[in-house]
Formats: structure tokens, sequence, C-alpha cells
């Protein structure tokens, strides 16, 4: 245990450093420059990055992907609090679409995986969009027993950190539960379609609630989506923005197998149409209490 946490460290810790340093280097600049005090709100963003890159990513991307991260995805908006999307998932899909070999392929999630003969660094998702057999269980899944970004693996620990989050108070359990429940039904829709008659795919059978245990799902549902300012505001919102994620999430990983994930795009994408979302939520409130207050004036004039 202690050689593998030592060498999981030699590379996670070096990453954590990089994106701190450059990241917070930044955020100190733009506060000098802007003259207002550094927000506390990169030190959640610094390491949730390396959080969701491979394992052997080299550093020098990963200090690009937080530049992108910090100056595209967030400054240019105006600072923390005005960002638009969400900056950690930014900083991911940069090196997603920047760097595609070292961000994608069967060699990418297990360390050292092209020098060990009979290991494949293949993700379940990768397994199933290629039709190849997947030689793990829904443990194995759960407790993080499988191939993956750093922190996606293991169900087990990101449950214990939703916990975290919906006890203080910094996520919104209705999110993350709307994201699992959105999800849950997408699945299940796909797993329904031999029972029409519609011939399917390994993707389309794979059991719906694997769904939830696979991927980058759950880590994104948690502590992706939940951000607070890239989210939802209203309580009805928070329910749609979440719902919305999870189905999509799970929509795009079986419709497209050359990128069989779904979970960054779909949360990027209701990042974009959350004040969409709450724009509507409050004109439906608006309309419902001015109906209401229509008719306790006819109550009143009926009554004089």
């Amino acid at each position: 245990f202690m050689d593998a946490f030592l060498e999981g460290a030699s590379k996670i810790v070096p990453m954590i450093i990089v994106s701190y340093a450059i990241g917070l280097g930044i955020e100190f600049a733009f506060a000098i420059f802007r003259g207002h005090e550094v927000n506390e709100g990169y030190l959640v963003t610094g390491l949730l990055i390396p959080m969701v890159m491979p394992i052997d990513i080299p550093l020098w991307m990963v200090g690009v992907s937080v530049v992108f991260s910090v100056i595209i995805g967030k400054e240019a908006f105006g600072g923390t609090g005005m960002n638009i999307l969400n900056p950690a998932l930014t900083a991911r899909a940069f090196a997603f679409f920047a760097y595609p070999t070292y961000m994608s392929g069967n060699t990418v999630w297990v360390h050292n995986a092209y020098e060990i003969d009979g290991v494949s660094g293949e993700t379940i998702l990768g397994k199933l969009a290629s039709g190849t057999e997947v030689p793990y269980n829904t443990m194995d899944m759960f407790s993080g027993m499988i191939p993956g970004s750093i922190a996606e693996t293991s169900t087990i620990c990101i449950l214990a950190g939703a916990l975290i989050l919906v006890l203080t108070k910094v996520g919104s359990w209705r999110i993350i539960l709307s994201g699992f429940i959105g999800a849950a039904i997408m699945a299940f829709i796909f797993n329904s379609l031999p029972a029409l008659g519609v011939e399917g795919n390994d993707l389309t059978n794979f059991p719906w609630y694997n769904h939830l245990v696979i991927g980058g799902l759950a880590f994104g549902v948690v502590f992706m989506a939940t951000d607070p300012v890239s989210a939802a505001q209203t309580m009805r919102g928070k329910w749609i923005y979440g719902f919305l994620i999870g189905f999509f999430a799970v929509m795009i990983r079986i419709f497209n197998p050359a990128y069989p994930e779904g979970i960054m795009l779909a949360i990027l994408l209701m990042n974009v149409f959350s004040p969409v979302i709450d724009h509507y939520v409050i004109q439906a409130n608006i309309k419902k209490r001015k109906k209401r207050l229509g008719a306790v004036k006819g109550q009143v004039k009926t009554a004089v």
C-alpha cells in the first residue's frame, strides 16, 4: 500500500504544486492590477484541475491549461463570481482539445500502462465504445479499481465528498440528487430499447446503475456541477439544471462513440444555460403570483 501511495503522490503532488503556483500567481497579478483583494476561490479550482487529469500528463500541459482556465475562463469575465463556465472543467476542455493524444486513448489512464505488457489503461467507457468486454464488476467500479482520471474512479470517495459538501452547505444536494436521477433515467431508457424491438450496442445495453459509477459522472455531478457561481441559483432551477446534466451526460456518452464520456460537455453546456433556466423559473413564479393577486382582487371586489 505504501509503495502505491508514494508512487501516486510522486505524480499527483507536483501537478497540484504547478496548478497552485501558476494559478495563484495569475490571481495575484490580476488582483494587483485591478486593485482588489485576492479571492480564495482558486484554492478549490487549483485542486480540482489536477483531479480531472490523466496521471501521466506532462506538467507543462497542466500549467498551460491552468493559464487558459484562469485568464480566458475566469478573469476575462471579471474574475471570481463572474465566470459563466466552471474553471476546472474549462482547463480540462482546453487540454482535451489542445492535447488529445494525452487526454484520450488506451494508455493514458493507468500510470505507465504503455510500459506494462498485458495491462490496458483504457477506461470502461472506451472498452464499451469499441465493443470490448469489460473485465470489471460493479463493486470494482464502485470502489475505484478501474482506470480513469485521478479522482474520478472511486465512487465511494466521491460520495464521502458529497456528504461533506452537503453537510457544510457548500454544495447543493438538489443538484447532486437530480443529476444522478437524470443519468439513471436516461440510462434506463436506453436499457429499455431491446424490449421495444430496437437493437442496441454495448453502451446502450450496459446496466443503467453501472452508468452512475463509471467515468467522470459522479465526480462531475458532485464537485463540478455544484459550483455556486456557474450553477443555477433558484431552487427549482437547481433541480432542472442537475437533472439535465445527468440526462445529457449519458446521452452524449452513448450517442457519440468517439467521445464516450459526456459529463464534461454536459456540465459546460448547462453552465451556459443556467441563467436561462433561472430566468424562466423566476418568470413562472411572477406569473403565478400575478394570477394569485388577480384572484384575490376579484374576491375583494365581490365582497365589497
